[in-house]
């Protein structure tokens, strides 16, 4: 089996998020032994976001860092363990909702519509969109 991070690559819906890793140096982080739980917004999920406001993140690489942070959980949490918690701590240090209706999981606002694709170090949440912590949150309601 891969790492996160190559997992990510060979599925191809992850070409913004594997940029916005690399611009952050978490790479190394990323790929090391621990075990980690990705929420991965597709390039999908990115395009929702208006060009401005993607290229705005990319010009920031501190704010990029804890958006991409606030995507990452320690420790492997598969489907299984959705089903029984509300919430998760994030590495970017807030905490993010777990919601389950209608047969959907959802973080936060964002639907996941693929679960479990396992690695190496961890596994990887397909979601819809892009989270925001929500001290950066405030930024993009306009």
């Amino acid at each position: 089996m891969a790492n996160l991070l190559e997992t990510a690559s060979k599925s191809g819906d992850f070409t913004v998020l594997l940029k916005a890793i690399k611009a952050t140096e978490l790479e190394d982080t990323l790929n090391s032994e621990g075990s980690f739980t990705i929420v991965a917004p597709t390039d999908d999920a990115f395009a929702k976001l208006p060009a401005a406001d993607r290229d705005a993140l990319f010009a920031n690489i501190p704010k990029l860092k804890r958006i991409v942070l606030y995507h990452a959980v320690m420790g492997n949490v598969q489907s299984d363990d959705f089903a029984e918690i509300d919430e998760a701590p994030t590495m970017e240090g807030s905490i993010i909702a777990i919601k389950r209706a209608g047969g959907e999981i959802r973080i936060n606002d964002a639907l996941v519509t693929q679960m479990d694709i396992l690695a190496d170090n961890g596994v990887i949440h397909k979601i819809d969109t892009v989270l925001m912590p929500a001290i950066l949150e405030h930024e993009y309601d306009q």
